[in-house]
Order: C-alpha cells, then sequence, then structure tokens
C-alpha cells in the first residue's frame, strides 16, 4: 500500500561514521601519494602496496627455491618414479633449500603472529607458524636419523601457499582502490593565482588557501574546490562524480578540483584545498576499505584459532595415548609432529583471500566499487530498498514525458518545429525538447531569427510562420487561452506534478509538451526484479506529494515518502529500521549522507562526491539501479564461496587429525605424513577450484538464489 504521508522532522545531527584500522593488523606508516603538492595528493593512507610487493617476491623466490627442496626429497621421488643425480652431499640439499625458505619466507609469518599471541587471540599466523615451525624443528631433528622422515617438501609447499594466499589478498585491496587511488593523479601541479592588482602569477597547487582567486583556462584541470565568480564553461566531471555529459558552469556555481575545464575561462573562488578537497575525500575511502575486514574473514581466522587449539590439544592426547601403549619411542614425536603440521591445512589460507580477489575484480567490473566489505556482506540479507528519487530513480533532469495536439498536427510536426524554435537557446526546457526531437526522428525545422523572452520562453520564425515556446507566463502574455484538448492535458499533467510547454503558431496553441524529472530506463526493471527477491522498495524525495505518487505509481514502489527536507531523510531510515527492517539507502549522495550512514548498507550512485564518499559502504561508479540487484547477488555468491571454501579447507581436519593421531592404529590403519600432505594438496585444489566457479555466477540472476 501507497504511503502519502508527510513527515517532518528534527534535522539530523549526527557525523558520518570512521572506521578504525582493526587492531593486530600489520601497517604500514602513511605516506603522502602523488607528487608533493596539497589536494587527495597529500592524503596519507595505509599503503598495503608495500605487502603486496613484499608477499609477491617472497613467494616467487619461494617457489624457485622450493624446486630443489621437491625434486631431493625421497618421498616424491618414490611417488613419480624418478631419480635425481646423486653426488657428496646430496642428501642435503632439500633440508639446506628448506632453511633458506623457512628464514626468507616463513620467519614474516612468525613476526605477525607476535601480535595474536600477545593478545592471546591465536587465529591464522599463530595456526601457520605453529605448522612450519614443527615442520621445521622435526625435520631438522631427524635429519640424521632418518632422513625420509621430515617434513621438508610438506613445510616449503605450506610456506609458498600462505605467501601465495597474503599476495592475493593484499593486491585484492590494490585493485579495489586502484581505480579511486589513480584520481589522486588528477590533481595538477600548478595554479594560476590572480591577485588583488588583477595580475596572474603560476603557485604550486599546496601554495593555495581558501579564498584565493585562480584563473582556469580552456582545457585546463581545475586546482581545488571552489565557487566560480567570473566566466561560463562546460566542466567534465565525470571522472568524480560520474556524469557523462559536461556540466555547465556559471557564476555562483561550484566546481571540483581536479575536473576538466571546456572551452569557456572561468575564475574562481578557492573555498577548499588539501585534505578538504572532494578528491582528498575518495582518497579516505581508499583507506577505509584497505582497513575493512568483513565478518567472513573474521571467521577464518577465528577458525583458525580454534585450529590452533584443536591441534594442541590433538596432538597432547596422541603424545599420552602413544607414549602409554608403546613407551616414548620416536615414533611418538613424529606422530605428535604430524598431528600438529596437519592440522594447518594449506588451503586455509587460501580459503577467503581467494574468493575476496575475484569478487573484488567482479565487482569492479560491473562498476561496483566497494569501500567497506561488511557492507557488501550485509547485503544478502536485505529486506528494504530505499532510493532517493531525484538522480538515483530519475536522471535528475527535464524531460518531455507526454505530448498531445491540436487537430491538423502531428506530434513529429509539434516536436520538429519546437525544437526549431528552440535550436538556439540553453535553458533545461530547450535541451529536452531537442532531446525528444533527436529521440524520435523528428528532424528540427531551422529558425530564421531567435529571442529569448525573459521568464516566459522563445520566439523565432520557422517557415515563414512567428513561433512560440514556453509556458502559462507566455500565454498570459500573448492573452492567449488553450484549446479544451491542450488545457484538459495539461490540468492531468498539472495533477501529476510535472510541467506543461506550450507550442504557439498562427497565434493559436497547437501542442502541450508535458516536463517532468525523467525516470530511468533501469528504474523500472530493477524494482520488478527487487519485487521479484522479495525486497520492499520504498521511495524519499522532496518533491511534492503529487510527483512523488506519479512516480510510485509508474514504478509500482511499495511505499514512497514525500516532501522530506535532506536533513530528515535519516528519520525515515531510523523508522523503518524501527519495524526490524534491515535496510540499504540508495542515493546520489550529496544530501544523503546522514540517511547513508544510518543505513545498515549505505550505496551511493555515480561515485558520490562529497561526504557522500564518507557515508556509502559500496559506490556505484554507473548511476544504474539495476546495480543494486547486482550487490544483492555478489553478496550471497561471495558468502556461500566463503563458506563452502572455508569447510573445505579446515573440514578435512574432522578426519585427517583423528587419522594423523593413530585412531585406527589398532586396524593397521595409521595416516602416513605423505597421505596427510596428500590431503592437504587436494583441499587446496578444490578450494582454488571452487573460487574461480564464482567468476561464472551471473549476479542479476544470483540475488534470487537465497
Amino acid at each position: 500500500m501507497t504511503d502519502h504521508t508527510m513527515h517532518t522532522t528534527e534535522a539530523a545531527t549526527g557525523q558520518p561514521t570512521r572506521h578504525e584500522s582493526p587492531s593486530g593488523e600489520p601497517q604500514d606508516k602513511g605516506h603522502h601519494h602523488g607528487n608533493g603538492h596539497g589536494g587527495a595528493h597529500g592524503t596519507a593512507h595505509v599503503d598495503h602496496s608495500g605487502h603486496e610487493i613484499m608477499f609477491r617476491n617472497r613467494f616467487w623466490v619461494c617457489l624457485v627455491l622450493s624446486l630443489p627442496v621437491l625434486l631431493y626429497s625421497p618421498m616424491l621421488q618414490e611417488w613419480f618414479g624418478f631419480t635425481m643425480p646423486t653426488f657428496v652431499g646430496s642428501q642435503f640439499v632439500g633440508p639446506l633449500f628448506a632453511v633458506i625458505i623457512f628464514f626468507y619466507g616463513g620467519v614474516p609469518f612468525l613476526r605477525m603472529a607476535a601480535p595474536e599471541l600477545r593478545s592471546r587471540q591465536p587465529g591464522m599466523m599463530t595456526l601457520i607458524s605453529l605448522a612450519i615451525t614443527v615442520a621445521f624443528v622435526y625435520s631438522l631433528g631427524v635429519l640424521f636419523f632418518d632422513p625420509a622422515s621430515g617434513f621438508f617438501w610438506e613445510l616449503v609447499t605450506l610456506i609458498d601457499i600462505m605467501l601465495l594466499g597474503h599476495w592475493l589478498e593484499m593486491r585484492s585491496v590494490r585493485q579495489a582502490s586502484g581505480a579511486l587511488d589513480a584520481l589522486a593523479k588528477l590533481m595538477p601541479d600548478e595554479a594560476e593565482r590572480v591577485d588583488d592588482a588583477g595580475n596572474v602569477q603560476t603557485v604550486r597547487v599546496d601554495q593555495l588557501q581558501a579564498g584565493d582567486l585562480v584563473l582556469i583556462r580552456p582545457g585546463a584541470s581545475v586546482p581545488a574546490d571552489g565557487t566560480v565568480e567570473q566566466g561560463a564553461s562546460q566542466v567534465n566531471e565525470s571522472m568524480i562524480t560520474g556524469e557523462s555529459r559536461p556540466v555547465a558552469k556559471a557564476e555562483g556555481d561550484r566546481v571540483i578540483g581536479g575536473t576538466i575545464n571546456g572551452d569557456g575561462s572561468l575564475r574562481v573562488r578557492v573555498d577548499a584545498t588539501g585534505d578538504d578537497t572532494a578528491l582528498a575525500g575518495i582518497m579516505r575511502l581508499v583507506l577505509q576499505a584497505q582497513q575493512s575486514k568483513s565478518r567472513t574473514q573474521v571467521l577464518a581466522d577465528r577458525a583458525a584459532g580454534w585450529l590452533f587449539y584443536a591441534a594442541l590439544a590433538a596432538a597432547a592426547i596422541t603424545a599420552i595415548a602413544w607414549i602409554t601403549a608403546t613407551g616414548f619411542r620416536v615414533d611418538v614425536v613424529a606422530r605428535v609432529a604430524t598431528v600438529l603440521v596437519i592440522a594447518c591445512p594449506h588451503a586455509l589460507g587460501l580459503a577467503v583471500p581467494l574468493v575476496v580477489a575475484i569478487s573484488t575484480s567482479m565487482a569492479a567490473n560491473e562498476g561496483i566499487l566497494v569501500r567497506d566489505r561488511l557492507a557488501l556482506e550485509n547485503a544478502r540479507d536485505l529486506d528494504t530498498i530505499m532510493f532517493d528519487k531525484t538522480g538515483t530513480l530519475t536522471r535528475g533532469e527535464q524531460g518531455v514525458v507526454d505530448l498531445a495536439t491540436t487537430a491538423g498536427w502531428d506530434k513529429e510536426r509539434a516536436l520538429a518545429m519546437a525544437a526549431g524554435a528552440e535550436r538556439d537557446s540553453e535553458h533545461m526546457v530547450a535541451r529536452a525538447i531537442r532531446a525528444a526531437a533527436e529521440e524520435s526522428g523528428a528532424r528540427p525545422v531551422d529558425p530564421d531569427d531567435f529571442e529569448a523572452i525573459k521568464g516566459r520562453g522563445v520566439r523565432a520564425t520557422v517557415n515563414g510562420q512567428t513561433v512560440y515556446v514556453g509556458g502559462p507566463n507566455l500565454l498570459e502574455m500573448l492573452e492567449l487561452e488553450p484549446p479544451e484538448t491542450l488545457q484538459t492535458f495539461a490540468d492531468r499533467t498539472g495533477a501529476a506534478g510535472q510541467s506543461v510547454v506550450y507550442l504557439i503558431a498562427d497565434k493559436q496553441a497547437v501542442a502541450a509538451f508535458a516536463l517532468a524529472d525523467v525516470i530511468r530506463p533501469e528504474s523500472r526493471e530493477a524494482v520488478k526484479r527487487l519485487h521479484n527477491l522479495g525486497k520492499e522498495v520504498v521511495m524519499i524525495t522532496g518533491d511534492s506529494d503529487e510527483v512523488a505518487h506519479a512516480v510510485a505509481t509508474t514504478l509500482e514502489i511499495d511505499q514512497y515518502f514525500a516532501g522530506v527536507l535532506p536533513e530528515n531523510k535519516e528519520r525515515k531510515v531510523a523508522a523503518l529500521q524501527e519495524q526490524g527492517k534491515l535496510v540499504a539507502m540508495v542515493g546520489d549522495g550529496v544530501n544523503d549522507a546522514p540517511a547513508l550512514t544510518r543505513a545498515d548498507v549505505g550505496i551511493a550512485i555515480g561515485s558520490g562526491t562529497d561526504v557522500a564518499v564518507e557515508s556509502a559502504g559500496i559506490i556505484l561508479v554507473q548511476s544504474n539501479p539495476l546495480d543494486v540487484v547486482k550487490i544483492i547477488g555478489l553478496s550471497q555468491a561471495t558468502r556461500r564461496k566463503m563458506i563452502q571454501n572455508l569447510w573445505w579447507a579446515a573440514g578435512y581436519n574432522i578426519v585427517a587429525i583423528p587419522l594423523a593421531a593413530g585412531i585406527l592404529a589398532p586396524w593397521g590403519i595409521v595416516l602416513s605424513p605423505a597421505a596427510g600432505a596428500l590431503l592437504m594438496s587436494l583441499s587446496t585444489v578444490v578450494v582454488a577450484i571452487n573460487a574461480q566457479t564464482l567468476r561464472h555466477v551471473d549476479l542479476e540472476r544470483e540475488g534470487s538464489v537465497t
């Protein structure tokens, strides 16, 4: 049932929340990105590229060094039926390279395990460190007694896999933030500052201060956020706002640092520099994306912690049972070491990073930038999607949505005549009529002259005819009354909150055009698919009830709130949450920050600027409401793959650890280190293949899978 009510609420006073860095994660010191000048270049953020390079380099070095270990492993030679050349000391080739790999590739994990141990919260690093340390110490211990029983090849492959998993995780973060990080390069190095005497001098951008007047020549980059004081131009803002067409700028309009000026010359009064610019805000998004951690990653860490205690318990029970049964022998040490090594599956280090890397890549390819991974994870459980109307469900620009003509005039002729009369006008009504003519295939008739009538419309001579285009004020000026058919049309469209513009020829109104904020063609399909998923769709707008009702009816929206001031949108989100609903807020950004912050999942359309970037968990590069369906589908698919991988990665321990401990030894069944290693390798392969299947998921259809 549609809600037609209007509510007045208190202004929101909350500020957009900031996400702190998770404790225990290794962090690099903030650095200055770019060329050293202000704006986004000066924004300090965590540099995960350093970790990525470290893990990448160590992985490749260790992988190469692992080849001699594998080739000289007696166990692998026996399995695959090959022999390597022997020479004096050849039996030490594998152990020697394994020692190098342990200290070069394994010690970083020991260092990262230290914070977990200090906080008494063992996790992945502790489990990895336990496994590689036990394998290393045991293998060295038996090297001179029984070399074939060592774990050297298992040790190096475990280190290789863990390095690969962490490299993939760091790379996924960099790829997710790469498109945003590149925005920092948009800010020019220099600006042209105008002094009080009108002289222009070239200065570095970081020397600009609020209140400075800068000259922006045609084709130049805007050096800082500010307000146009003189001049007019078209500015390309696509790299910041996602708006594909250049935006007209004149006196009093705001411009954003990093955007590109068109053919006009502008004088802009700077009002934001350095960390206060829109670009700097976007760069802060990078920091928050790097610091966010999903619940599934936390679950993986907890699983590792549980496995750590389970491994210690199983090892203790194994030692006690075997010593009681057979006395203390070398076999007992081998059995305990096998339990501890097998307890750390290679696949657990890949289970989440692989899925994160693939889902991040898929999201970026779909134009979805995930700022907070927790927001993506929450999307699967949403039951209510609230859309801001203007700029989200609609294009935020006027367009011809209906047309009526009198007898003797068809729609194509009326559009051609009106578009011709409006050819030289830059008014939004003129643009809407020209766009409608182009879309319908009507060819505008070239006017012989043109005159703009301030506040009323335009006059032109077309084919020797005097033609006017304008609204009711124009009819009043010309002392004309519209025919009954056009008056009925005007009454009907006016009731729907639409504006009416008339075409007047031969001193008679011959056509009427209904103009309104054009509904995006994707909006209908988006609402339909969300309904198919069982989601409630709500619209919120500051427009009148008539306009809201017309859009809600057209799109078959479940509920709408009209006449809501920007500062009161947050209250509407809170009201829905008080009903027990998990709410996503989808807005075009600037005025929606409190609502985006309040919502369980905040989604900014068009990549957003200002505080929208700080408030939304997910940013849609393309202003397409259908991407909300893709977000839900990706959330469901990602979560499912992560859980599957965690089961594949750790679940085999339910069988492997008891077998390694020797629970079936009375029946002659004992899991050898070789068999345990084979199980670990098998689980790694399964996890890798299962993660890759995520690439083949149809995100729009996936949303229907619950």
